[in-house]
């Protein structure tokens, strides 16, 4: 382990760097995870970061030790309590953050069974909400348009608790070209359509998709789908928070399946 106390160190300067940059995380493909919850749920996924950072006064913490261990001595950093406090990512610094590879995607295949789209979701607590609840229900690849906020952000993985790590995330994926990858159909959810979620046969493999937050799906998108579903809300609620909406529809689908 090495201590840092000094605001001038190079290796410091390059964290406190990636810490206050998306630009610069989406460059080196890097992303920072902040907290025991995240780190351990990297490692039970097999991932090794490429460095460890504990604050000063954290450093003594058996469950950040244990996280510690399996990752090389020199990648394990001590920064002073007040340095860490420029790289942690919350109001309340947990004392530990990782600093991980941007996992890759897989190419799309030729088919796509099951999967998420989401086009424009800009909202980083809502996106990691989808996310968590995606990985939840059982589907492993998600679609993120161009206009979505980025997936691997310190808010958007926060809200995904984990997810991250059991998911096939495709950013700034064209999702009209991948519609003509489904192997099932293409359903969109909607305020307004006729047809109730929960009188729609949701057995056979198919793709959601799910828009922005004021504007919804683009009329393109909308088009492309084989079924509009809208959620009953008999208490007169105009409509649902996009997060909510989604976990509402995966679910259903979980019931049906099951």
């Amino acid at each position: 382990m090495k201590l840092i106390r000094s605001r001038e160190n190079p290796r410091f300067k390059v964290l406190r760097q990636l810490a206050t940059s998306t630009r610069e995380r989406r460059k080196a493909g890097l992303a920072l995870l902040d907290g025991m919850h995240l780190i351990s749920a990297y490692r039970a996924s097999g991932g090794v970061p490429e460095q460890l950072m504990l604050s000063e006064s954290g450093a003594a913490n058996v469950e950040a030790a244990r996280l510690a261990g399996g990752v090389a001595g020199e990648s394990v950093l001590v920064l002073a309590d007040s340095l860490f406090n420029e790289i942690a990512q919350v109001a309340t610094p947990t004392g530990i953050v990782a600093l991980i590879r941007t996992p890759k995607a897989d190419p799309l295949p030729e088919k796509l069974g099951d999967c998420v789209m989401l086009e424009n979701v800009q909202d980083a607590g809502n996106l990691g909400s989808i996310l968590r609840s995606t990985a939840a229900a059982g589907i492993s690849t998600v679609l993120l348009s161009r206009g979505c906020a980025f997936a691997w952000s310190p808010k958007v993985l926060r809200a995904g608790m984990g997810a991250h790590f059991s998911l096939d995330i495709h950013d700034n994926a064209d999702l009209q070209e991948a519609v003509s990858r489904l192997s099932g159909g293409l359903i969109c959810a909607n305020s307004h359509a006729e047809s109730s979620l929960y009188q729609t046969d949701l057995r056979n493999p198919l793709a959601w998709a799910f828009g922005n937050e004021g504007s919804g799906l683009s009329a393109a998108l909308s088009a492309a789908a084989t079924a509009q579903v809208r959620i009953p809300m008999p208490g007169g609620a105009e409509s649902l928070n996009v997060a909510a909406a989604a976990a509402i529809c995966l679910f259903e689908q979980v019931r049906q399946r099951n």
